[in-house]
Formats: C-alpha cells, structure tokens, sequence
C-alpha cells in the first residue's frame, strides 16, 4: 500500500513537473502594454446612421427591436448590414465554421475592410479549427484586427493547451453581437455556420436573434469593448505565426460566393435589417436592457454581483402568472429546479422546451437534465422535450422560434406575458458559471405573447410530452396533427445504449462542467 501511494506521488510529481515545463516552452503573451481600443459611436453622416437618427431622437431611452427567427434572414441581415458599414464592425463569436456562410461572412468583413471600414472581430479560440491560416492572413490586413479569447498556446495539436492550463481554457466566450457603425447591434443565440442559418441539406438549429437599434447599441458597443481589452484577449499575431495564405482565403470565399450552394442560398437570403435600414420597416420600439457577465469571469475571479445570472435575477424581478422558456442545454440543477418547483406550487405556469434525447447535440447534456426531469414533473412544470422531425417544410417555420426538422438551438423565455430574454444564455451550470454569456431582457408584450402562443398551439405538436402517471411512471405522449395521441412507456428514440450511457453519466461529478 506504502509503494503504491509513493507511486502515485511520484507519477502526479513527474505531470505536474511536466505541465509547468509546457508551460514556459508555450506561454501566454505578455499584454501589460497593450493599448485600449474603443468602438466609433455612432455618426448621422453614415448610411445607417442618417437612416436611424431622426427616430432614435424622438424615442430617447428606447430601443427599436425586430426578431430575426429565419435562419436565411438572420444571416442575410448580417451580409446586408456588413455591406452598408462605413465606419467600423464590431463582431464576437463563440463559433465560426470554415463552410459556406462562415466564408460568405469572412468575405463581407474583408471587403468592408479593403474599402476602409475598421473590423475588429473578437472569436472564442475554441470554435475556430482549422481557421489559422484564415485567422492570421486577415488579421494582417490594414484596418483588420482579430483577437482570440483563452487562445490555446499550443496550435497543433490544440487540444493539448487543456493539459497545460484547463481551468483557463474550460471557460469560454459564448457571447454572440455584430455591431455595424455603431447603429445597429445584432445579438442571441446564432453562432456563425450552416447549421444556424439554415444552410444546406444538412440538419439545422432553431434558433432566435434580434436586430436592434437606439439606446441599448452602445451599451452593447461598450460591453464589446470590454472584453476587447480584457485579460483573457490576445491579439491573434501573437498565438498564430505568419501571415496565413490570403490568396487562398481569396480562392476559397470566392468559391463559396459563386458555386451551385451559394447561388441556392442567394436566392432564398432576406433581410430585416436592411429593408429597416433603407424602407423605414417598422420596428417595435421598447425598453430593453444589456445583461452581460463581466470579462473577468473568463479568468474565474469575477464577483457574485459580476454575473449575468444575478443581474438577470435582480432585473428580472417578480415571476407572477407564468414563465415560458427555451433552452437547447436545460440543466436546472438543484439550486434551480427548487427555484422552477416553487414557483410551479405557488401557482405559477412554468413551460420549459428542451431538446429530446434524439435532437440534442451534447448526450452528457441531456443526461444532466434528466436527473431533474421527473422532480420537475412533480412540482407541476410543464416539460416539452423537441422531437426529431422529417423534412423542412419553411413554411412551418413559427416564430419566436421555428419548428421545423431541427434541433434546438435557442435560449430565450418570456416572463407573464410582458418581458422577453433573448440571448447566449442556457439554464445550464456551465453558462451559469463558466461560460461568458449576453443577451437582451426586452419589455415586449408582443414579442412574450408570440412565445406564449407558440406554447398554446405548436409546441404541442412538435414535441413529446413527458408526464408521471397516477402510479409514479414516466411516459411521454405525441399528439399528433390529426389530435391523436401516441404513448411511449421509455424515452422516445433512445437506444439501449444511450439509456445505459445516461445513468453512468448521471453518477460521475461533472454536471458543473455541463
């Protein structure tokens, strides 16, 4: 026993010795003289800027708003914006993947930088593989600048910056905002790639941004700002070497803009955001409020009061008559489900969508979810869980949220038909507490009773049911279109073998890193 234990030292010795040995071979740049960089306010000479100004006058303290919940108008809408800049583009995201629409909105920032736009886009290390290359030939462009959030110091293979240094590297930016001109201000749930805008044949996610205009844009510029120059942000020439290749950069964004897929997509693109900008489409107009964790919480140092999470608490005040919510990764957690199952006995009306087992993208997700499943169950909230649908049919597409042959992307929920949050930000231990997050908490009767009505009529039909029955058993029910209704005594589309991985899973201690 005495061996083993001196072993055991002895071998953990040898990795710790080895891991700070990485460490100084692949360090972290020194940022103690780096400047502070700001956004450009807003100008009345721009295109978007006169095209705003005069309605932004007469509502002071207001923002205008417009949901984008097609995923061809989401990304449509950032093409068309990034076409019209003038001044600047402000863009951080948690993902950017190297296909079509990633290259189409590479191609839309480098040709806004080319005219003399400033770029500065701000990428989460994390979900950029394989765009190195990409990353440094555009970062080496004059009025192009890219920083990376917790970079890993090792490029290949990147994975290993984990071993070297995991608690900075588990926690990430998942914010998402493209802010043009300092006028209009995109946020919410949308990485960039096919899969969040619709794009291809492939199997897409809903999910739901928000263009907005007036009071709450530069707010979003200053949080933007923010995390720009903070401690966890690192100027892209300083992880990745060279220059990249920009003639292949240029090849390939070509490619994309003019093959067979493209032209498809072309034709199918709409845009809210500019038929805003240059048709004077209507807006809903409301009060709506920037909740956002501060930067430092990339570090793991940020203050209680510094969290998204207790801002959205204290902002969003009293749940009265009842909650709806949206959530791709729904992990209440012990803290949260009491909160949810308070609420549900106290009269509340709580509704929560979620993904089931075979439209989820993270299996040990859902498998943190489950645990809570049937307590909620008893408590009295409503549980629908999005079935794995045939086909695409837009014209099923419903708003707030589509609900057609996808899975669930979204995170948003609505507050006694009055208040709205659209955002980054999953019921999850993870955006709680390690992720960075953002969104809006809109005032929007409107837009809180579309996510209402979507509860009453379509959520219904485009999900199952879990429910307890008078003997304490789970099942799940699928109403079907024609009113009829299918029982299933085990999870829908679950497999021996994920039913199985769902309980080992749900016995390790890793729900805080979900």
């Amino acid at each position: 026993m005495k061996t083993t234990l001196i072993s055991l030292a002895l071998a953990v010795a040898v990795i710790a010795t080895g891991i700070m040995v990485l460490r100084l071979i692949f360090p972290l740049p020194d940022i103690a003289g780096r400047p502070s960089s700001t956004g450009l306010p807003a100008d009345p000479s721009t295109r978007l800027g006169a095209a705003f100004d005069a309605e932004i006058r007469a509502r002071p303290g207001k923002t205008g708003i417009a949901p984008l919940s097609d995923g061809n108008d989401a990304l449509g809408s950032r093409l068309a914006l990034a076409a019209l800049a003038e001044h600047s583009i402000d863009a951080q995201y948690y993902i950017w993947h190297d296909d079509i629409s990633g290259n189409l909105m590479h191609r839309a920032l480098y040709d806004a930088a080319k005219r003399g736009v400033r770029v500065r886009l701000l990428l989460d290390d994390n979900g950029i593989p394989g765009l190195d290359s990409t990353v440094a030939a555009l970062n080496a462009l004059d009025n192009f600048e890219i920083r990376l959030f917790n970079p890993s110091t090792v490029r290949n293979p990147k994975f290993l910056g984990y071993a070297l240094d995991f608690f900075r590297m588990n926690r990430r930016m998942h914010n998402k905002s493209f802010i043009v001109d300092g006028a209009v201000a995109i946020i919410g749930g949308r990485n960039i790639g096919d899969e969040y805008f619709k794009v291809g044949d492939e199997q897409f996610f809903l999910d739901l941004d928000v263009v907005s205009l007036g009071a709450v844009v530069p707010e979003t510029a200053a949080a933007f700002d923010l995390y720009w120059n903070s401690a966890s942000v690192f100027g892209a020439e300083t992880i990745i070497s060279g220059n990249g290749d920009l003639d292949a950069f240029l090849r390939r964004t070509e490619q994309a803009a003019t093959g067979p897929s493209a032209a498809a997509l072309k034709a199918s693109l709409t845009s809210s955001a500019q038929r805003v900008a240059e048709d004077g489409a209507v807006m809903e107009w409301a009060d709506v409020r920037l909740v956002v964790d501060d930067p430092s919480k990339g570090l793991g140092i940020a203050r209680r009061d510094q969290l998204m999470i207790t801002r959205l608490g204290g902002i969003l005040g009293e749940v009265k008559s009842r909650l709806e919510l949206v959530s791709a990764y729904f992990i209440p957690g012990r803290q949260g489900t009491e909160f949810f199952a308070g609420l549900a006995r106290s009269g509340v009306q709580i509704r929560v969508l979620t993904n089931a087992i075979n439209t989820t993208d993270v299996l040990m997700v859902h498998a943190g979810y489950t645990k809570y499943r049937r307590e909620l169950l008893e408590a009295g909230v409503e549980l629908f869980e999005l079935k794995l649908r045939d086909g695409h049919p837009g014209s099923e597409e419903l708003n707030p949220i589509g609900l057609s042959g996808a899975s669930l992307h979204a995170k948003t929920f609505a507050v006694d038909r009055s208040r709205v949050f659209v955002g980054s930000f999953n019921f999850d231990p993870r955006s709680a507490t390690l992720n960075c997050e953002m969104g809006f908490l809109i005032d929007s009767p409107t837009l809180a009773q579309r996510a209402t009505e979507a509860f009453d009529q379509s959520i219904p039909l485009a999900a199952y049911r879990p429910a307890l029955t008078p003997e304490n058993k789970m099942i799940w029910r699928e109403t079907k279109p024609d009113g009829e209704v299918d029982i299933y005594q085990q999870e829908p589309g679950a497999s021996w073998i994920q039913q199985v991985a769902i309980v080992v899973i749900g016995l390790l201690p890793v729900e805080w890193m979900l």
